[in-house]
């Protein structure tokens, strides 16, 4: 069985739009994804259409130079890069020849214009393609025309046209006049053996712009006449603002304004200095009209919840409770895992200057549309008087999906009336987060007869309302007995996704447990894993995302990449195998032990993705999942005490180092399988592939994250669990 394909459908006159520009050369216009909406209406007169009416398009001009709009926003997974390289592909063009622009926010032609889910390349190998193809093929049809031949007879080749004849063509030669043909209804896609592009390791297109420190990113946004804000919001999660003294903040030269809006009050300054300064210099009470939350409260919450009878079942085959009461046995565990922030490199910020005639917004955000449309509902403007740019991203993990720092920048500046720009600090990115909710798994499986009978899982979080597919994913479909059930807690602290949101966590525990499982059977991990894929194939059953065929191969050949079993002595492996985000990977992590503490040395991780659009980006992708998957898994703690949070900075926050980062070696599968996510899919398997290994360094199992908290309990004297 394979995963589904896109059940996508697109019609050429709906996603593709031309029209010659005013200087000479070919604009092609498309609308993306789903967005690609049967019935839409088009422009009534292309000719007057702006770079700013396309969501994303492609500009050709008379000498042959091509740019393209990429739509997606760039949080460092690539999208600027690799999208832009499928359009050049089936346009046909050398890349050398192709400039890469960041498209503005355009609500009106798609609805995907979004980073998260490790989706943007999944949902778009289709029309990318089909819109690079259909460009090349309107100006092989302008070529032939020229020469007074069929189409049939002309091929293309790096941006040259050639006919039967011999004779050629540049793009350049040709653009004006496909500026006006009609646009083909069908067009052929090339063959994978014929990419060009397609698996070239391609460099960021934003490198250089990155290490020479050109303005990229929204920290960097400058225009003449902006201010800065700084935010004081509640200390702690669940107080209200009671009374304001801003008299000494006002007295700071450079403070403009003092803005009270909600429970926030906002300081407005010259300089982002002189701002934090200002808001320091706040005189602010604050009450709560109920009990604040501590960590000590969820730990008894979570397990109350997984204690108690008031769950949602998710996904419910056979029956689990008479395969446990006739069981051989029953193994059952539970698992831990904190509240996490999300760090990004760069703090939340973001630029507004709300007008009577305009709202402008400038910043990183990975859902520009839905943001807009909150912008416009809390201003009670329309969606059509914002106007959204897109900077690059130092990193979003899932934190810059939420607007919440582009909502206060916009109401700062319409109470103001001054173009301003929100900066947090990190102070203020890691006390007013949207964490990584805490949860708790507890996990049974019986075993009769040497197999697998039964399978439990049952799910205890705080405010957790994203379970999407988890219910499917292995080992659902492989056992006749199988439950998912699901329990939450309402809290006042924001939660929400966190790269690879549940499955983070979730991946970790549940190979925990079946490496444990397949010791209390005395069996082998590997072999356990692939008898139970091999019960999957051929179901019917369409909830099931998952290929057992495509986990079996990477599972295979994470085994003969890493050595497995053939390690030599002194070193310890641990295996993990996930599937998520539509991608299957495997990992093997190596450990050693130094100076009486555990160290992981290597990692071997195996990925199928479909084909890989640019090696060297994908390579990055997952390498920085299984590091930042290890690092979290080993060192990841955040505690709240009456709602506060207990670190706001690195000097009480441990984050992965240099020296802690172990090697990662990649192998992805080769096949012709469109594209699947990345940015997400190596981070879940990591933590368990290392906890698998300390097991087999040390005899210690781990239930807890993180894992440093744990193994603190084999008394290392002085010394830390490094990489």
């Amino acid at each position: 069985m394979s995963p589904k394909k896109n059940d996508q459908h697109f019609s050429r006159r709906d996603f593709m739009k031309a029209t010659s520009l005013a200087g000479g050369g070919l604009l092609i216009g498309f609308t993306l994804f789903e967005s690609c909406k049967p019935g839409a209406e088009p422009a009534i007169d292309l000719a007057s259409l702006n770079y700013n009416d396309f969501n994303a398009f492609i500009k050709i001009a008379d000498n042959g130079a091509v740019t393209i709009f990429s739509p997606n926003p760039e949080i460092g997974q690539g999208v600027k890069t690799s999208m832009p390289m499928i359009i050049a592909e089936e346009l046909d063009v050398n890349w050398e020849d192709v400039f890469v622009v960041q498209a503005p926010l355009d609500a009106k032609n798609y609805d995907r214009q979004v980073a998260g889910g490790s989706q943007s390349i999944r949902h778009g190998w289709e029309p990318l393609r089909k819109t690079g193809a259909t460009a090349r093929q309107m100006l092989v049809n302008a070529a032939a025309a020229q020469w007074g031949v069929d189409p049939s007879e002309c091929t293309s080749s790096r941006g040259v046209i050639t006919n039967s004849k011999g004779e050629t063509l540049t793009y350049g030669d040709v653009v004006n006049q496909a500026a006006g043909m009609e646009i083909p209804e069908d067009v052929k896609l090339k063959s994978v053996r014929d990419f060009h592009i397609i698996g070239q390791e391609i460099p960021n297109v934003d490198i250089d712009e990155i290490i020479t420190g050109k303005p990229l990113f929204g920290l960097d946004y400058k225009k003449e006449g902006m201010f800065y804000a700084c935010v004081a919001r509640p200390p702690a999660f669940g107080q209200t603002l009671d009374a304001v003294d801003d008299s000494e903040a006002r007295a700071i030269s450079g403070v403009q304004d003092v803005v009270r809006f909600g429970d926030k009050v906002a300081v407005i300054a010259t300089d982002t200095w002189t701002a934090m300064k200002g808001k320091k210099a706040l005189k602010l009470s604050w009450k709560s009209d109920a009990a604040l939350e501590s960590t000590e409260d969820h730990h008894k919450i979570l397990t109350g919840l997984l204690d108690g009878k008031s769950f949602e079942t998710l996904r419910k085959d056979g029956n689990v409770k008479k395969a446990f009461s006739s069981a051989d046995f029953v193994l059952e565990r539970t698992y831990e895992s904190p509240f996490l922030p999300h760090n990004c490199m760069e703090p939340m910020n973001f630029y507004a200057d709300v007008t009577s005639e305009k709202i402008h917004l400038v910043g990183p955000i990975q859902t520009p549309k839905g943001t807009a449309e909150r912008v416009a509902q809390v201003l009670e403007r329309e969606v059509g008087d914002i106007h959204l740019e897109m900077t690059r991203q130092g990193g979003g993990f899932g934190r810059r999906l939420y607007g919440d720092f582009v909502l206060e920048a916009a109401e700062i500046s319409n109470l103001s009336g001054k173009p301003v720009q929100v900066v947090f600090s990190r102070e203020d990115d890691m006390a007013d987060g949207i964490y990584r909710p805490a949860i708790k798994y507890r996990i049974a499986a019986s075993v009769k007869d040497g197999e697998v009978t039964g399978y439990h899982l049952k799910e205890a979080a705080i405010n957790s309302n994203m379970y999407g597919l988890i219910p499917n994913f292995f080992p659902a479909g492989a056992l006749e007995n199988y439950q998912v059930d699901v329990a939450k807690f309402d809290s006042k602290i924001t939660t929400g996704a966190w790269r690879a949101p549940y499955t983070n966590f979730l991946a970790f525990a549940e190979q925990s447990f079946f490496d444990e499982l397949a010791e209390m059977m005395e069996t082998d991990r590997i072999q356990l894993r692939l008898d139970l894929l091999d019960k999957v194939k051929g179901t019917t059953d369409d909830r099931i995302q998952y290929s057992p065929e495509r986990m079996q191969k990477v599972i295979r050949t994470a085994v003969d990449k890493s050595g497995w079993g053939k390690a030599p002595d002194g070193v310890y492996q641990g295996f993990s195998a996930y599937y998520c985000h539509n991608s299957h990977v495997a990992e093997v992590a190596d450990v050693v032990i130094e100076d009486g503490a555990p160290v992981v040395k290597r990692v071997v991780c195996v990925v199928d993705c479909g084909i890989v659009v640019n090696p060297l980006g994908a390579r990055n992708q997952v390498e920085g999942g299984v590091i930042d998957g290890i690092g979290h898994a080993m060192y990841g703690d955040f505690a709240f005490s009456n709602g506060a949070p207990q670190s706001l900075n690195f000097d009480g926050y441990r984050m992965i180092r240099i020296k802690d980062v172990p090697k990662v070696e990649t192998h992805f599968i080769k096949n012709t399988e469109s594209p699947t996510g990345l940015g997400e899919p190596t981070l879940p398997p990591a933590g368990a592939a290392l906890a698998n290994a300390i097991k087999a360094a040390t005899g210690k199992r781990l239930y807890n994250q993180p894992f440093i908290t744990e193994l603190k309990d084999l008394r290392i004297p002085e010394k830390e669990i490094i990489g």
